[in-house]
């Protein structure tokens, strides 16, 4: 018997809400061998009735399911427990609940998180203001940002301000190669805006930099990737962001999504503050 697990995740939707909701289960169990098959946009029985007779199959079947139309999401569920294949809904028993906390009944709607609101207009206006804001562009529209973010070079700015841009925030990412780098309308005013510094431990700033030295295939640049010559880099970037009073976030064994979180709290501490 394979102890390989066939995690089957079927969505009406785009499927992305369950997509992360496994990643942050499968974290929590080591060593398992799994194989992922994503279902999206399945909003009939008989697409339902396909995905479990292939699931039947497999003997380490586990099903997970966001499907909000309750008589779908009750159709897979006993289907399941006839075919014997451990079925989990992720939303049904919330839905329920906040329906009985709000005294509302739920719309029930596939894909109702992708509306076309106001609020998805506003993310879209912030991802493209991110993505032309990207490594110091457009420095002189900096006072429109609600996020700078500033930091050697390879302290993951790019990608963390796209996640950002992506939770509505509209993000400018500026590269630190010393004080006098700095757009003067921030130095004039380090406050115009959220300002966080992103910093890491100078020997995996070293290692992340032979690194793209590598895949772009270009001789390496003794002075980008000296270990000594980055330990000053960093060292005066950090005295950069005490003079400024900027907060210091090191991303060195954190993710782009635990550093966005943080930074998230320190903008909400900024826009209490400045009110």
């Amino acid at each position: 018997m394979s102890n390989t697990y066939q995690i089957y995740l079927i969505s009406d939707s785009t499927g992305e809400t369950l997509d992360r909701i496994f990643l942050a289960l499968k974290a929590q169990f080591l060593n398992i061998d799994y194989k992922v098959r994503s279902y999206s946009f399945t909003r009939t029985e008989n697409q339902i009735l396909k995905i479990l007779e292939e699931a039947e199959k497999n003997s380490n079947a586990i099903i997970l399911y966001t499907i909000v139309d309750n008589n779908l999401a009750k159709y897979l569920a006993n289907v399941s427990e006839n075919k014997k294949i451990p079925c989990f809904g992720v939303l049904g028993n919330l839905i329920l609940n906040f329906s009985k906390i709000l005294n509302q009944k739920a719309t029930h709607e596939p894909s109702g998180q992708h509306i076309l609101n106001e609020e998805y207009y506003d993310r879209i206006e912030a991802i493209q203001f991110t993505m032309n804001h990207d490594d110091g562009n457009l420095i002189n529209d900096v006072h429109k940002s609600d996020i700078i973010l500033v930091g050697v070079s390879r302290t993951s700015k790019t990608p963390t301000s796209i996640y950002l841009a992506n939770k509505g925030f509209k993000t400018s990412n500026i590269p630190l190669i010393n004080e006098n780098s700095l757009p003067e309308a921030l130095k004039k005013n380090p406050k115009v805006a959220c300002v966080v510094g992103l910093s890491t431990e100078p020997e995996r700033l070293a290692d992340l930099r032979k690194n793209r030295m590598n895949s772009l295939k270009e001789s390496e640049n003794t002075k980008y990737t000296d270990l000594e010559n980055i330990k000053k880099e960093v060292l005066e970037a950090k005295k950069t962001f005490q003079k400024y009073k900027w907060p210091l976030i090191d991303v060195t064994r954190k993710s782009v999504e635990e550093t966005a979180a943080s930074i998230i709290k320190i903008h909400e501490i900024y826009s209490n503050n400045a009110k």
